[in-house]
């Protein structure tokens, strides 16, 4: 069963057509790649898939459910078990990691009041056994300030495995890190994976998507112009492609 599956899927602004005929599929367990130049059509596609743009023609089929593309809209994507980390803003910087973790989905008692010890307890579950955040001074109580920018896409990333997600999209989630903060978010997808779950990952860094992808989806102008497995081909090879599709404009 594929995770999801599109078929002839087109989307288009006013005369402007953003996706065009586009055949898509992410599998169970499978980390894809998502890669082409700005306006190649990424975000409009991970927007239809995440149920924020409808689109005007073709099927979308969802854990082998179809969509309706008129009633399919963000809550229903989360019921469904897609989770989107964003390149940022995907965390509230001044607030505490267990609100972090539960906010729009606290744990309430019967009179409607949250449960914050427990809130605060699965939160240490969560960064120490789901994400392996376990450094000096780390707290469910602690700042989402006080966390670098590798430790905070992991939180976010722990986040979407929690709460029952099947389908984890990353959008650029190591634009502007070090070295060392990239290992361990690449290392927070490879979890992904691990767990059973499946990746879109979106980004332009080749080196970063090549390490921990199992397959390539080049879109180039609102088109699907490639898709390739990783065992056919080298980093140096998805990267000349890439470049073949730019020369082409």
């Amino acid at each position: 069963m594929d995770s999801i599956r599109m078929r002839g899927v087109c989307k288009n602004f006013g005369e402007i057509t953003a996706l065009e005929n586009i055949d898509f599929d992410l599998g169970e367990n499978e980390v894809v790649g998502l890669i082409g130049d700005n306006g190649a059509g990424k975000s409009t596609l991970i927007k239809i898939i995440t149920g924020v743009y409808p689109f005007e023609k073709g099927e979308l089929f969802i854990r082998d459910e179809k969509v309706d593309p008129l009633r399919y809209t963000v809550q229903k994507a989360r019921e469904f078990g897609i989770e989107t980390v964003y390149q940022e803003r995907s965390l509230g910087e001044r607030q505490p990691l267990w609100r972090n973790i539960f906010i729009g989905r606290h744990r309430t008692n019967r009179l409607g009041y949250i449960r914050i010890r427990s809130e605060k307890e699965e939160t240490i579950n969560i960064l120490k056994n789901l994400i392996g955040l376990k450094g000096v001074g780390i707290s469910a109580d602690s700042s989402v300030q006080m966390l670098s920018g590798g430790e905070r896409q992991g939180v976010a990333i722990g986040r979407a495995m929690y709460f029952k997600s099947r389908i984890i999209v990353l959008d650029e989630p190591t634009t502007a890190l070090s070295l060392k903060e990239v290992d361990k978010v690449l290392n927070f997808i490879k979890m992904i994976r691990e767990t059973g779950k499946s990746c879109i990952y979106i980004t332009h860094n080749i080196y970063h998507l090549y390490a921990v992808a199992d397959r390539f989806v080049i879109l180039d102008r609102g088109k699907i112009v490639g898709n390739y497995q990783k065992s056919e081909l080298s980093r140096e090879e998805l990267s000349d492609k890439l470049m073949m599709h730019a020369r082409q404009e």
